[in-house]
């Protein structure tokens, strides 16, 4: 047992009672990790479907699915992002960037936009450890290079599905055009390429007033607030915030 300095002996039983649960928490984590793992075959792709993406020399090319597989790395983690924004959405839009000149509407989901860039420095170890990320958005390219400028990110491979039926099948888009954001798995095997998994507990019913945290385990922001005493505040991501302007390059 540890203690820390000056806390009282309540604290430090109130505390090994939460840590006991922490504990509990980390063996179902690895439980549900383990019975995603051992999921039957998903489906195969139906097709493979066609993006408009960049080419290794930047320039505006098209780029299947399968070419979201790297040599040897056959797990792709696709980002399926809300972008132009849900139509009900009403935080502030950009104010400055290049995204700032697009329509209220044509803007991207905030939140999205904040997870992405919780996202962008993990992808050069994702890649390391042999896993692919790429993010689809149903806007033009040019909409999703210009966030990506005003952004800063740097490892982001980013594709537009603005030509195909992609987002519309893999759950990501209503029947009447809404983006719905969903984090989705696929992997390559010898018969293709199949779906494994996607983050289906946005779908999922809820408590009222419940969060559906629909891959809460991995969005750092919500999760570095719940240490903290107040917890989760009563506050929304936005494309900017007062201090903070827009970037440079886009690499």
């Amino acid at each position: 047992m540890i203690t820390f300095p000056n806390e009282s002996a309540k604290y430090r039983t109130a505390r090994e009672k939460l840590l006991r649960k922490e504990i509990e928490l980390r063996f179902a984590m690895e439980a549900v990790a383990e019975a995603r793992r051992a999921l039957p075959q998903g489906g195969l792709v139906p097709q493979d479907y066609v993006f408009d993406g960049l080419d290794d020399t930047g320039r505006p090319s098209k780029v299947r699915l399968s070419e979201l597989f790297a040599p040897g790395k056959d797990s792709l983690i696709l980002y399926q992002m809300m972008f132009p924004r849900h139509p009900r959405e009403t935080r502030d839009v950009a104010t400055g960037g290049e995204t700032a000149k697009l329509a209220r509407q044509d803007q991207p989901c905030p939140s999205c936009t904040a997870l992405l860039d919780q996202f962008d420095g993990a992808i050069g170890h994702l890649e390391a450890a042999g896993i692919n990320f790429a993010v689809v958005a149903k806007t033009a390219l040019d909409n999703l290079t210009a966030l990506c400028r005003d952004r800063r990110w740097k490892n982001m491979r980013l594709v537009s599905s603005a030509g195909n039926a992609f987002k519309r099948d893999y759950n990501s888009e209503t029947a009447d055009g809404a983006q719905i954001p969903l984090l989705s798995v696929f992997h390559r095997d010898g018969d293709g390429i199949r779906h494994f998994w996607s983050s289906e507990l946005g779908f999922a019913p809820t408590e009222p007033g419940q969060d559906p945290r629909a891959i809460g385990t991995c969005e750092i922001l919500w999760n570095l607030m719940d240490f903290t005493p107040e917890g989760r505040p009563d506050w929304h991501e936005q494309l900017q915030y007062a201090g903070h302007g827009a970037g440079a390059h886009c690499h």
